[in-house]
């Protein structure tokens, strides 16, 4: 494969070209950034400094990747943008490395990272995840596998969405969203399982019952937390997706909604 570069692109003699990249008209490619095997970096974006693009990712039209990261504490430290394989960013998408607190921001393999999407230093995105228009994510955000999250939504700090969850567009979600769920509004509130998207996931008819289960017992039900917790470790099968659920509610730092 040959490696394509626009005359009129600015790559730094300090970054890394794999085979088969192309780096489109008017784009920059900064100090240190290591691009991998057949990525295509569009026209005048720019990958600031400190990047590592996986093979075959896709970065759009405008987009800023690598920029310093907005906040005070940040004093210069070598911190990083990581995306993994086969992820598409789309037009004026902005990507912000880590700071001191995690030193990278990082986005899986096959995301799906729409216009005009901001992901804030230490944010942390698992694989296959789809991050609709105009949502922007604020700092340490983590986001597990498979989540779809619609168009203009707004995430706090230190937040986490549980993987294979859909948040619903123009959300402002201050609290965890826990996994398997549906959430969406302004204050978000949750809307029972993604039973679709587990469905279109594979997700076996025992398994998405196991989790309507605990959902109802947790969220639709009179018990508390600690009550509930109780019934569902004694009464639901303790299959691999339960227990993640269980789990994460245990650990959530900021509570999570309900």
């Amino acid at each position: 494969m040959t490696t394509h570069v626009h005359p009129t692109a600015i790559v730094s003699q300090s970054a890394t070209l794999g085979a088969g990249v192309r780096i489109g008209p008017y784009a920059i490619v900064g100090d240190r950034c290591e691009i991998g095997d057949g990525v295509v970096v569009e026209t005048h974006a720019v990958l600031e400094q400190n990047v590592k693009l996986a093979a075959d990712v896709i970065i759009g039209v405008g987009s800023v990747i690598g920029g310093d990261p907005q906040d005070l504490k940040f004093k210069g430290e070598e911190t990083w943008v990581e995306i993994g394989e086969g992820t598409r960013v789309r037009e004026y998408a902005t990507i912000n490395r880590g700071t001191a607190q995690s030193f990278r921001t990082t986005v899986g393999k096959g995301c799906f990272v729409m216009s005009y999407v901001h992901l804030a230093h230490d944010c942390h995105v698992g694989d296959g995840v789809i991050i609709s228009n105009g949502t922007q994510l604020a700092g340490h955000v983590t986001i597990e596998d498979r989540v779809i999250i619609s168009g203009l939504v707004a995430v706090h700090q230190f937040v986490k969405i549980g993987r294979h969850a859909f948040v619903g567009g123009c959300s402002r979600v201050a609290k965890d969203v826990p996994p398997f769920l549906k959430a969406v509004g302004n204050p978000v509130k949750l809307y029972g399982l993604n039973s679709v998207g587990l469905t279109r996931s594979g997700f076996s008819e025992e398994t998405v019952r196991e989790l309507k289960r605990a959902y109802r017992l947790f969220f639709r039900s009179e018990l508390n937390v600690s009550q509930a917790m109780e019934r569902a470790r004694s009464e639901l099968q303790q299959i691999e997706e339960v227990d993640h659920f269980l789990r994460f509610l245990e650990d959530s730092g900021r509570g999570v909604v309900i």
